[in-house]
């Protein structure tokens, strides 16, 4: 039997509702993967609620059975939408592509543990478990919430300032010769310069602290932005300003409505470095004379030696990270919905 005669009598099966039956026993369509996340999670669990904690110099972890109650609640949850299969929705959907993360999530947090309330090995308080971070966020979210939001308005302002003129910059310098001959050694001279190396400098001629952070975010933003969008400008292909003109476009036309359209990908290019280069340098401005956000609050955490507070801070700042680069991709695939059919996705 062929591959298409085969395909059809599948086909007329399947029309037929021979396969219904099957379907509803459960015997499609069970999710094998969420079943071995949930025994890593039950195990976490396990791990965490029957193993004595190692005595530290104190009574014990706060929070060990929460996190261990937390662990079995997931394990329960994720039998459920495994033995669920197809039938458990859009959840299953979102959940299924991240599953071998689901897996090994729980294995690294048992480890993690393991090696710090169970053993001891990593020794305190430089290391806590993993039931610290929630102790954390349970009491100290005011003070990190206030934080997070200091940190968010400052990157906010610097990106986009430095973003702003990164592209302004690097737009001209690729469209013009005259000012390409200017400035093109300017940026290749100053712009490798490290943005916190001009730290004492900012915040000696910058009216405020928060003025000199901003200022220092931008830098750190605008150099990558402007190299790119420069880069684009200039790789523009000719025959797209010769069809222009031939049809009476302007100087302005060819400007706002070939170069800089044909140049967007490697602009939004240098716009996911930027954003890298301002979380470093955004951790480097708050430790210097501003009275809240992540970098003092590491800084803050540090001096008190509350490690648990620092970590707790570093995951803030991955997941602020993290968000902002997914909506910085959603900016980019809407900008650039018409090029699909010329730009790698």
């Amino acid at each position: 039997m062929t591959t298409s005669t085969t395909n059809d009598v599948l086909l007329r099966a399947h029309q037929a509702g021979l396969f219904d039956g099957v379907r509803a026993s459960g015997i499609v369509g069970i999710w094998r993967t969420g079943l071995l996340a949930a025994a890593t999670w039950l195990l976490l669990g396990l791990i965490t609620l029957r193993w004595p904690n190692k005595e530290v110099g104190f009574s014990d972890w706060a929070f060990t059975d929460e996190f261990g109650y937390a662990a079995v609640a997931v394990a329960v949850l994720l039998t459920a939408l495994a033995v669920a299969g197809d039938r458990a929705g859009r959840v299953a959907q979102l959940l299924r592509p991240a599953g071998q993360w689901l897996v090994a999530a729980p294995l690294l947090l048992g480890v993690w543990e393991i090696l710090t309330a169970k053993l001891g090995v990593l020794p305190t308080p430089f290391f806590a478990p993993p039931q610290s971070l929630i102790e954390v966020y349970s009491e100290d979210w005011r003070r990190l919430g206030i934080s997070t939001g200091y940190s968010l308005r400052l990157l906010v302002h610097g990106f986009a300032a430095g973003g702003l003129v990164g592209f302004l910059v690097g737009a001209t310098i690729g469209w013009s010769r005259v000012a390409g001959y200017w400035v093109h050694p300017v940026l290749r001279f100053l712009g490798p310069v490290p943005a916190s190396a001009l730290l004492p400098l900012a915040f000696f001629f910058a009216p405020s602290s928060y003025a000199a952070a901003v200022f220092l975010i931008a830098l750190a933003t605008s150099f990558p932005v402007a190299v790119l969008t420069w880069s684009g400008v200039a790789s523009v292909n000719k025959s797209y300003y010769d069809v222009a003109r031939t049809l009476g476009a302007s100087e302005w036309f060819l400007i706002l409505r070939v170069a800089i359209p044909a140049a967007l990908p490697q602009v939004f290019v240098g716009l996911f470095m930027g954003l890298g280069a301002a979380f470093s340098v955004l951790v480097t401005a708050e430790m210097m004379g501003v009275k809240a956000g992540l970098g003092w609050y590491l800084q803050w955490a540090q001096g008190w030696a509350a490690y648990s507070n620092m970590y707790a801070a570093l995951i803030v700042m991955a997941i602020l990270c993290s968000s902002l680069i997914t909506l910085l991709f959603k900016v980019r695939d809407r900008a650039l919905s018409w090029q699909k059919g010329t730009v790698k996705w």
